[in-house]
């Protein structure tokens, strides 16, 4: 049967207004960046009257926007690094060992991700001052803590994540390896692990993203020394004003980072999310 005439014009007008939707609020926080500050709070045109690219050049005087910028970088790089580590041994060992207890801690880690994050932040952060009031160990205002935190939220989730993909790998892949002289940790480092390359690059752009963009627990867990750059971008709101065409400068800068590392590594993203849900 074939489609009506008029199915690819409804198609092709859906993707556009969808696009439109997308596509406006970049174009404004773009033309924002790129207008003086009593242009931006003065009545709004689409079509910018006055050209700059000074926000650009304020925006790293006016917060310590470089400081901010390394303590993400620092914490979401280790936050992911950690977490895949981890969750690649974790992950395997539920994949392909049968143990006491291998349902409860696969319910258990699954059952965590149902739990609000807003629910972790006293019990933390009360650990974490009464650390280092007790043993003298400074988590707390500290990008080490900061990691840890974050470990909580992305750890579970790539376990599972990565499980289910271990899962879609044949059995017989790690059994030949070990025909061939290889233990455990030999056949998942040497055949298991290159098979699932696209499932590891999906836990880590996720773990990434988590650490990269997150205010809550960065904006109670850390001082002006650890400060990240999803809450150092409110130091642009001041008493006596706000700069918006920086804070559109910055939110700029900071986001390519994400999107050049998403646009990289999508064709690993798309497989890791999908190959592991069939089996």
């Amino acid at each position: 049967m074939r489609d009506p005439r008029w199915l690819p014009w409804a198609r092709w007008a859906g993707l556009g207004l969808l696009g439109l939707f997308t596509l406006t609020p970049l174009y404004v926080m773009l033309t924002s960046a790129i207008k003086p500050l009593q242009d931006v709070q003065g009545d709004f045109h689409w079509i910018p009257t006055t050209i700059t690219l000074r926000p650009f050049a304020d925006m790293w005087r006016t917060v310590p926007l470089a400081r901010y910028f390394a303590n993400s970088l620092i914490v979401a790089s280790v936050a992911a690094l950690v977490s895949v580590v981890i969750a690649i041994f974790a992950a395997y060992a539920i994949s392909r060992f049968r143990f006491p207890g291998r349902r409860i801690f696969s319910v258990t880690v699954l059952s965590t991700q149902m739990f609000p994050g807003i629910l972790f932040l006293l019990p933390l952060f009360m650990i974490y001052v009464n650390l280092g009031t007790a043993l003298g160990v400074e988590l707390y205002a500290s990008r080490t803590g900061l990691i840890i935190t974050y470990l909580t939220f992305s750890l579970p989730f790539s376990i599972w994540m990565l499980a289910g993909y271990f899962d879609s790998i044949p059995t017989a892949l790690d059994e030949a390896a070990q025909v061939d002289g290889s233990g455990p940790i030999g056949a998942l480092l040497r055949v298991v692990l290159p098979a699932a390359t696209p499932g590891i690059v999906a836990v880590a752009i996720y773990a990434f993203m988590t650490a990269w963009g997150e205010v809550l627990f960065a904006s109670v867990m850390t001082d002006e020394s650890s400060r990240t750059l999803a809450v150092g971008l409110q130091g642009y709101a001041t008493e006596n004003d706000v700069y918006w065409n920086q804070i559109m400068a910055a939110s700029l800068v900071v986001s390519v980072p994400v999107v050049a590392g998403f646009l990289l590594l999508q064709r690993y993203l798309v497989q890791g999310l999908t190959a592991g849900a069939v089996k």
